[in-house]
């Protein structure tokens, strides 16, 4: 065989950085393992969490197994909290559309977590109570990670680079301008509470209900402008691995971001959930429930998630970027990662269920009924109407512009945003 001739049997040379960046976006890498540690200590006793590390997206199929960690704050009561734990797990998985590949699966769970949201919140008000509760929830396939939030509980990741990365929004109306906006602009009124002699005191409230949150699931007594529909973001980290932080507030208003993670670095999961939860306690106090999930998403030929010091992993980039830029990553705590450490797929935070929903057209049954986006049931068109129709729409006049509601949904969004008029109460 002549040169030549070998030299064409050779597969072609691939570049350098073209194999480091198939390496940085995880192609054909094995699944990563989880750690994970749970530590709370209870004011109220209305902290809930849920660790579910056996889901399969196919039943029998351990192939095509994820998890699910999330921590349920309660307000008001523990119904609600409880209720989202038992609850929400299984409406987000009834919106994703059945023998999806893993890829689809992953590109329908953002949606599916907002419809899933919403049909709890819709089914707790079904039972006539009053208390809400903040939801925090993450799933873990692989290496992307998909967060949906409501409240003030928040999930920060922490990578290789000692870089902390924000994977919530904080609807708390004192630091949120968007949210009170459209909290106003829907029907509710935001203020500081009245004491004798006129004087203002404590954070920004929705009132009536005095609600310091502008979304939530339940809360029925504040209004319907409290909305459950979460922020959603959606990352792929590195085969380097990386850990979550899941907290309630308890946690989050006595340590920061970068504070939280840098308690328990080193440390093996279990350790640094109770780590995190005895700083909290040891900067303020007992003043709330505070509880804690770390999880450690590692590389399935490492026994624990290495430790890596920030200002050793910070020389490369420097080097690339300049100490401009290395100071900024090191300041802003919200950002992601270093270009390669994490790949964001997907971010959305708006309250408006139609930009939420998509424009899909409903899928047509072979019985000829449309399914609900939110709740899943089949309907006849005449009973409902298009997510993004206006309030005169017309099945029979117009087409199709998004999915199908029915139309006890409908009203639950028309009554978000401000369309229809809720029946609150003020309580004491």
């Amino acid at each position: 065989m002549s040169r030549a001739e070998v030299s064409r049997m050779r597969p072609p040379l691939v570049p350098l950085g073209t194999l480091i960046g198939r390496e940085l976006r995880n192609e054909k890498l094995e699944k990563p393992f989880l750690k994970y540690g749970q530590a709370a200590l209870a004011k109220k006793g209305e902290d809930y969490f849920l660790i579910k590390p056996d889901c399969l997206r196919v039943p029998g199929n351990p192939s095509t197994s994820f998890s699910v960690f999330a921590i349920f704050d309660g307000h008001n009561g523990i119904s609600a909290a409880i209720f989202a734990k038992e609850n929400l797990l299984d409406n987000v998985l009834s919106a994703i559309p059945q023998e999806s590949s893993r890829e689809e699966w992953l590109q329908a769970l953002p949606r599916a977590l907002v419809a899933g949201f919403v049909k709890t919140d819709i089914e707790f008000q079904q039972k006539g109570e009053t208390s809400g509760t903040t939801v925090t929830f993450v799933v873990i396939d692989d290496w992307t990670i998909t967060v949906a939030s409501v409240g003030d509980s928040r999930c920060i990741l922490d990578t290789q680079g000692g870089v902390v990365s924000l994977l919530t929004v904080d609807h708390r109306l004192e630091e949120n301008v968007e949210e009170r906006e459209r909290v106003t602009a829907s029907g509710g009124e935001v203020g500081r509470l009245n004491v004798y002699g006129g004087n203002e005191v404590g954070p920004l409230r929705c009132w009536p209900g005095g609600l310091c949150l502008s979304r939530s699931i339940g809360d029925t007594d504040v209004g319907e402008f409290i909305v459950p529909i979460p922020h959603v973001k959606q990352v792929k980290i590195s085969n380097a691995g990386g850990r979550l932080i899941i907290a309630s507030d308890g946690i989050w208003d006595a340590l920061s971001s970068d504070m939280a993670a840098k308690s328990c670095r080193g440390l093996p999961a279990e350790l640094a959930a109770k780590l995190v939860v005895k700083e909290a306690l040891r900067s303020r106090g007992l003043k709330d429930d505070t509880t804690c999930l770390v999880v450690d998403i590692i590389p399935c030929d490492q026994p624990v998630l290495p430790l890596t010091p920030r200002k050793k992993q910070n020389i490369l980039r420097s080097l690339l970027f300049g100490k401009k830029s290395q100071n900024f990553m090191n300041k802003s705590t919200n950002k992601l990662s270093a270009v390669g450490v994490v790949e964001e797929l997907f971010e959305e935070g708006s309250a408006m269920l139609a930009e939420r929903l998509g424009k899909d057209f409903p899928s047509n049954t072979n019985s000829g009924l449309f399914r609900c986006a939110v709740c899943q049931v089949d309907q006849a068109p005449a009973d409902g109407l298009s997510v993004n129709s206006g309030p005169f729409f017309s099945p029979a006049s117009k087409p199709w512009e998004g999915p199908f509601l029915c139309a006890n949904c409908r009203k639950k969004k028309d009554a978000m945003e401000g369309k229809r008029a809720g029946i609150p109460t003020v309580t004491s």
